[in-house]
């Protein structure tokens, strides 16, 4: 799980970097804002699912649907939130950086 994690921090500043060379420092900070967007709900579910592992008590599913849905209004809500508040927002930096973050795990499968 902290593999995934990290791996998505990484893809993302990756991301931004490669952003922010073709599109300048708007490209780069839209790109990071949108693989934060992503990477954020994801870490906060990845370590509410840990805490609830860690308790004992076994796996409730609620439990993980209650955190997928946290997950997913956290996610549109700090997009919207960058949306709102960064006036150079740069939308395609955003959304590449957002769908990089998103699909970095696809990296570990073909490590092994």
């Amino acid at each position: 799980m902290r593999q995934i994690i990290l791996l998505q921090f990484a893809t993302t500043a990756i991301a931004g970097i490669i952003a922010g060379l073709i599109g300048g420092v708007p490209a780069l900070l839209s790109a990071l804002l949108g693989g934060l967007s992503c990477v954020l709900p994801n870490s906060l579910f990845a370590l509410r699912l840990f805490a609830n592992a860690q308790k004992g008590a076994g796996a409730n599913p609620m439990t993980f649907f209650i955190g997928e849905f946290i997950k997913i209004a956290l996610t549109v809500t700090l997009l919207g939130v960058t949306a709102w508040l960064y006036h150079d927002l740069n939308w395609l930096a955003l959304i590449v950086g957002f769908i990089v973050a998103l699909k970095s795990y696809i990296i570990l499968l073909f490590r092994h």
